[in-house]
C-alpha cells in the first residue's frame, strides 16, 4: 500500500481564515475571503511550478542569482553614480539607503513574526533549469521583492526615465522567486508592497531633513 502523501502545508491566508472562523463563525465574510485568497494562492503556486517553460527557466535562474545579497541593484547604483551626474548620484544613494532599510525591515522583523515554510517542490527535476538552493529563512514576504521594489521606487522618483523600465527588472526579480520554486506568489505581492512602502517612508523621511536643513531648524 503506497504512503499518503503529507498534507500541504497552510498558507498564511488560510491559517488567518481559520482564526476568524474560531471568533467570527464559519460564515464570516473575512473568513471566507481569506480562505479563498490562500487557495488561489496556491493553485497559482502549482500551475506556474507544472507549466513547461524551457526558455525562460534558465534567464529567470540566473536573474534572481543576480538579486542574491542585492548585488544587481548595487551594481546599477554603482553604474548611476558614475554615469547619471548629480541626479544619479543622489538616486543610487537613496536607493541603497532604501535597500537596507528594507532588507532589515523584512528580513529581520516579517520573517521572524510571519514564519511560513518555503514552498515543497514536488519533483525538482521536472524542470532542472529551475534548481536553486531552497533558502533556510521563511518564505513570508519575500526579502528579494522587497529589495527589488524598494530600490526601483527611490531611482524611479529621482529619475523619473527609468522608472518603468527598473520597475519592470524588478518584477522579473519578483516573479522568478515564485517561478523557482522558492516562494508563494503572496509571498512576492506582499514583499513587493512592503519595499515600495518602506522606500516612499524613507524618502518622506530624508526629504523633511533636507527641508529643515534648508530652513536653518
Amino acid at each position: 500500500m503506497a504512503d499518503a502523501e503529507p498534507a500541504p502545508e497552510r498558507s498564511l491566508a488560510e491559517a488567518a481564515a481559520e482564526r476568524v472562523e474560531d471568533r467570527r463563525g464559519p460564515t464570516s465574510p473575512l473568513s471566507i475571503a481569506l480562505s479563498e485568497l490562500g487557495a488561489v494562492d496556491r493553485a497559482v503556486y502549482d500551475a506556474i511550478a507544472r507549466t513547461p517553460t524551457p526558455s525562460l527557466d534558465d534567464p529567470l535562474r540566473r536573474l534572481s542569482k543576480a538579486a542574491n545579497g542585492s548585488r544587481l541593484w548595487l551594481a546599477i547604483a554603482a553604474l548611476l553614480a558614475l554615469f547619471g551626474g548629480k541626479q544619479g548620484r543622489r538616486a543610487a544613494l537613496d536607493g541603497v539607503i532604501a535597500i537596507g532599510v528594507a532588507s532589515a525591515s523584512v528580513n529581520l522583523l516579517a520573517k521572524s513574526v510571519a514564519t511560513r515554510p518555503r514552498p515543497e517542490r514536488a519533483d525538482p527535476a521536472t524542470f532542472a533549469a529551475r534548481d536553486i538552493a531552497m533558502p533556510s529563512s521563511s518564505s513570508f514576504p519575500s526579502g528579494h521583492a522587497a529589495s527589488a521594489f524598494a530600490f526601483a521606487y527611490a531611482v524611479g522618483r529621482h529619475m523619473p526615465a527609468l522608472a518603468l523600465p527598473i520597475r519592470l527588472l524588478a518584477g522579473c526579480v519578483a516573479y522568478s522567486r515564485v517561478h523557482l520554486g522558492v516562494h508563494y506568489p503572496v509571498d512576492v505581492a506582499v514583499g513587493a508592497i512592503a519595499g515600495s512602502g518602506i522606500a516612499a517612508m524613507v524618502e518622506s523621511a530624508g526629504d523633511g531633513i533636507a527641508e529643515r536643513r534648508r530652513s536653518g531648524g
